[in-house]
């Protein structure tokens, strides 16, 4: 309980002996005796000093961005229902020549991970601050990692923090990888140290990211940090309910909507032309399936090992796999191409020539948490904290301006935008109005060709494969069309192109192989031309609807 002013005279005084009178009872703990000691809770907007022995979840680790009386970073730990802090003067720096003075400082309580604001001039620490990064943390000593595993990172950080030496890895939106803190001779006085991996960034500064990962504000935005909104600390870092690995999702869907928006309520990714995809990953093995759960894991070698490199917690990613063409630009075509391959010298050789990339756009499982309750915007930041980058992965840009990012997805040869509400969570399987599509729409017409098999209750018909006449009237590959098809859709095409099945290809050029391609003469009126509706661009996935000439 604390005590405050309300419109009695000459009461300042009264409440401010009262207050630091009861500050032992209200630490709860001999953790934050000293914290309590040194603030005045009746003049400063941070927290007050209860330890929270009842968070789930991985541990979180906090770096604030602190204008006192010498601009400073505080890194703190989570451990054992407080955060474990040091003051380091030059900030982190992802350079492992770089050996960073930190000064170890009281415990803060837990609820101050979150805090934001001005503390005011003449309190203990008055100054501005901001959250600088936040995320997750796990020791990683013999890399050997505890995100899920909450009792044993503690253990593990008491261990080592006892004996001054702390190896452990951080997913923040900024840090990433595996640090030390070494205790030098003083006892306050500590080394912060970036370990040699695949994070190291040699000419990266901490002053060229000066925005907050919670509210994106700096430090020079006075007037607005004085009535900042503190996120609660279950906002900065993946937390949910405890549960059982999920071995299968199904993804959530969007409603089609005809025009791109711009509403401060909703963040918007471009949409991508590619296969929608789940990456599953537990106990360090990954599984890619697709919107219709069939494995693609042996397909994509290079984004598999890119996620498997990840993989240093359980969890489950949603996103876009797209290919490029010989112009960098994104090709469905490439990326259908690839699908019909069945050796691994194929695969190999389509790695080299079609570079395969996964866009990640949602995190729905993360060391043993569900997600999927989570806010997007929740979810969003979680993203981008647990994904570890790299050439091959990659997550989605999202933006409040949708009708800017409309046009400029459309001219980097997307299809168009994805509007989500940012206080929606993921409803698995559902189609839903809290996700909006725009996507440009066109049409041509082609000629089909040949239809090949595809796999599960898919497998009597898989794609049609189409083309066009050139100049000379000679038939052009265009793409395998393989989406958009009811049961009843694939008998109609399966009756009408039965008298038209002949023996070779009617293509003039070749025609990437696929299993049990069985080909057709074009040349006909009954049932050979489709309407193929193309979003904008030649060579796009389709919705294909059968009709005469």
């Amino acid at each position: 309980m604390r005590y405050q002013q309300r419109d009695v005279p000459h009461a300042s005084r009264a409440i401010a002996i009262l207050n630091n009178a009861m500050k032992p009872a209200i630490g709860n703990s001999e953790n934050l005796r000293i914290y309590a000691e040194k603030r005045d809770f009746s003049a400063t907007p941070e927290p007050p000093p209860v330890v929270d022995r009842e968070r789930k979840g991985p541990l979180l680790f906090v770096v604030h961005q602190h204008a006192a009386s010498q601009l400073h970073y505080d890194l703190r730990l989570e451990l054992d229902g407080v955060l474990k802090s040091w003051a380091v003067t030059k900030g982190p720096s992802l350079d492992p020549a770089d050996k960073r003075g930190a000064r170890a400082t009281e415990d803060h309580p837990l609820a101050y991970a979150s805090f934001e604001g001005a503390i005011p001039a003449g309190q203990y620490a008055g100054g501005r601050m901001i959250v600088w990064d936040c995320g997750v943390y796990s020791p990683d000593a013999d890399e050997r990692y505890a995100f899920g595993e909450r009792d044993e990172a503690q253990a593990r950080i008491r261990e080592e923090l006892a004996r001054g030496e702390i190896s452990f890895f951080l997913l923040g939106a900024k840090l990433k990888g595996s640090f030390t803190l070494i205790r030098k001779a003083e006892s306050t006085s500590w080394l912060w140290i970036k370990h040699r991996d695949r994070f190291v960034q040699t000419a990266w500064n901490a002053s060229d990211h000066d925005r907050s990962v919670a509210s994106t504000l700096r430090l020079t935005d006075r007037a607005a940090l004085e009535s900042v909104k503190t996120l609660a600390v279950d906002q900065l870092v993946p937390t949910g309910k405890r549960e059982v690995f999920p071995a299968k999702l199904a993804p959530m869907l969007a409603t089609l909507t005809s025009a791109p928006f711009t509403d401060r309520d909703w963040l918007q990714e471009p949409k991508l032309d590619g296969y929608r995809m789940l990456a599953f990953a537990q106990s360090g093995r990954v599984r890619l399936s697709s919107r219709r759960g069939l494995d693609y894991t042996r397909l994509f070698p290079g984004i598999v090992n890119d996620l498997t490199r990840s993989a240093i917690a359980d969890f489950v990613l949603n996103g876009e796999i797209i290919a490029l063409d010989a112009n960098a630009r994104p090709s469905f075509n490439a990326l259908q191409n690839r699908t019909g391959l069945t050796t691994e010298q194929e695969i190999a050789a389509a790695e080299a020539r079609t570079p395969a990339m996964f866009y990640c756009f949602d995190l729905l499982h993360f060391a043993g948490c569900n997600l999927r309750d989570a806010p997007y915007v929740d979810r969003r930041r979680f993203l981008t904290q647990c994904l570890l980058p790299s050439a091959q992965l990659l997550s989605v840009h999202a933006d409040v301006d949708g009708r800017a990012l409309y046009h400029a997805s459309l001219k980097a040869g997307f299809e168009g935008v994805v509007a989500k509400r940012k206080l929606s969570i993921y409803r698995p399987g559902r189609r839903s109005s809290d996700w909006l599509k725009v996507k440009a729409t066109t049409s041509a017409e082609f000629l089909v060709g040949g239809y090949s098999k595809g796999k599960g209750e898919r497998e009597r018909l898989g794609s049609l494969v189409v083309g066009y006449r050139d100049d000379n009237a000679k038939l052009r590959y265009a793409a395998n069309v393989g989406t958009g098809y009811t049961a009843e859709t694939i008998d109609a095409l399966l009756a009408r192109v039965k008298p038209l099945i002949v023996p070779r290809s009617p293509f003039a050029d070749p025609v990437p192989p696929r299993a049990g391609t069985t080909w057709l003469r074009p040349d006909t009126v009954s049932g050979g031309l489709i309407r193929w509706v193309d979003r904008g661009r030649t060579s796009s996935r389709a919705r294909v609807h059968a009709h005469s000439r």
